[in-house]
């Protein structure tokens, strides 16, 4: 089986409604490929290990949620930047990235996604941007230890968590946003969150949390957006009867 890659396009701008975004880079087509597309790669980041692990396996596009060209980056393509797009050029592999719309998706999303493999079931909204949900929170069945919580994200993402305790405070009610949103704790304070879950951590994070006596838990940029693209990529394939490869590239960040 096959589909066009216009048609493919069309099918994930549809899902996702990426004109409804202000975001920090193109989403779409940003490099193209062959016009018939029969396997589609996903991953998490455009790097060039990704890129090679595709040409492995014959790929045909690649779908992933870091692709090329954010704003104020140099626009030049030298170094680096040659070499990847170089080698999806010589291979004919078309690139497809999707950034804050897949992030947002109710469905396909990097937030509702993260939420399955944590076992949490989200009950509100931790806020909006241009209309557009960029964080979710859940109430707890039953109240959790900070440890208790660290232990069951370490364990559904199979790396360490970083936490920042909040001594003695138990866990209710948990927001959460992947990636880099760790400014988005201040709004978790804000709700009454008694712990916050994202994927990175700034210096300036450790005070916030601990001085409005929260819980944050800085559970990887890469492991908790792992999950979106592969989503996405798993109902491309059941929908197109295309071959889909989920590519998982370590990221100790």
């Amino acid at each position: 089986m096959h589909i066009e890659l216009r048609e493919l396009i069309i099918e994930i701008n549809r899902l996702l409604k990426p004109d409804q975004f202000n975001d920090y880079c193109p989403n779409g087509l940003q490099v193209e490929g062959k016009k018939v597309i029969r396997h589609l790669v996903s991953g998490v980041t455009a790097s060039q290990r990704l890129l090679d692990a595709a040409v492995e396996q014959d790929a045909d596009a690649i779908l992933v949620h870091h692709g090329y060209f954010w704003r104020g980056e140099d626009a030049v393509i030298t170094g680096l930047k040659r070499k990847r797009i170089k080698t999806l050029m010589d291979n004919d592999i078309s690139l497809l990235a999707y950034h804050l719309p897949l992030d947002a998706h109710a469905e396909f999303g990097n937030n509702v996604q993260l939420a399955h493999v944590l076992g949490l079931v989200p009950s509100g909204e931790l806020l909006k941007q241009n209309n557009q949900v960029m964080g979710l929170i859940a109430d707890l069945p039953e109240a959790l230890t900070g440890a208790e919580l660290a232990n069951r994200i370490s364990t559904a993402l199979s790396r360490n968590a970083m936490h920042i305790d909040a001594e003695n405070r138990l866990i209710r009610r948990v927001a959460w946003c992947t990636g880099a949103a760790q400014q988005y704790i201040e709004q978790a304070a804000k709700l009454g969150i008694d712990a916050y879950i994202s994927g990175e951590i700034s210096e300036p994070t450790v005070h916030v949390a601990q001085e409005h006596g929260m819980h944050y838990f800085a559970a990887g940029h890469h492991a908790t957006e792992r999950y979106g693209v592969k989503a996405l990529g798993e109902f491309l394939a059941q929908r197109f009867g295309i071959r889909h490869t989920f590519i998982d590239i370590p990221n100790p960040v």
